[in-house]
């Protein structure tokens, strides 16, 4: 089940969109889908992390990942 925190890169018209799921407007647009990703990893950090869903161009899914927080306060070991 995706949550609101996860996000998709997918290809539309001449663009590369990053969106998080459940939103109705892409969070950016990029001009190649290198740039789309890192700017979906960068955001699901900040937010806490989540699930990364990348499409290739013929929009079937190519590859699913798990981010994890970027902003955890601990850095303990184990």
């Amino acid at each position: 089940m995706s949550k609101s925190t996860d996000r998709m890169v997918y290809k539309r018209g001449n663009e590369w969109v990053n969106k998080a799921n459940g939103n109705s407007r892409a969070s950016s647009t990029h001009t190649t889908q290198r740039d789309a990703i890192d700017s979906a990893r960068t955001m699901l950090k900040n937010s806490g992390g989540g699930e990364l869903t990348i499409k290739g161009v013929n929009q079937l899914i190519r590859e699913k990942n798990t981010i994890p927080n970027g902003n955890d306060p601990r850095n303990i070991k184990g």
